[in-house]
């Protein structure tokens, strides 16, 4: 499907499942990208969001890879490797591990969560270019009542 000139009666019969898709591959390319740009990416910016009491976190304690994994269940890409992601933090020293498997956020990688979450504005700012805050709530409203049509939750 191409999005030539189409009537709207033609765009509405179009199936909202091949756009919500589309469109999610390409913000999320956009963003990894972006982000690949500034030398992180996303599933490491993830794990020090969960790790940290003053992002994702409820209490700031460390966790294992498997318990990562259940915390990022609905965001997590198939083919992000936690462990591998995990190591390059252990490495630059933004996260430690214990004895036990649990991952740690230290002060260097809370102040490295700090610094790249300065990145995420300018991302939403150019994939929000030329749309206007009205039509993009409106979208927001039509996906969530999509989702709830078929069954799903909206968190």
């Amino acid at each position: 499907m191409t999005a030539q000139q189409v009537s709207d009666a033609e765009l509405a019969g179009q199936p909202a499942a091949y756009w919500t898709g589309v469109a999610y591959e390409a913000l999320i390319a956009y963003t990894r990208a972006r982000q690949a740009e500034k030398g992180y990416n996303q599933p490491q910016f993830w794990l020090l969001r969960n790790l940290s009491v003053n992002d994702i976190s409820p209490d700031g304690e460390g966790m294992t890879l498997p318990e990562l994994r259940k915390a990022m269940t609905s965001y997590i890409r198939p083919e992000d490797d936690l462990a591998a992601e995990a190591e390059g933090l252990l490495e630059r020293g933004w996260l430690t591990q214990d004895a036990e498997g649990r991952l740690w956020l230290t002060p260097k990688g809370e102040q490295a969560r700090v610094d790249l979450a300065r990145n995420a504005p300018a991302i939403r700012a150019a994939l929000h270019d030329g749309i206007d805050e009205a039509d993009y709530v409106t979208t927001v409203r039509v996906l969530q009542q999509l989702i709830r049509n078929a069954g799903g939750a909206v968190a």
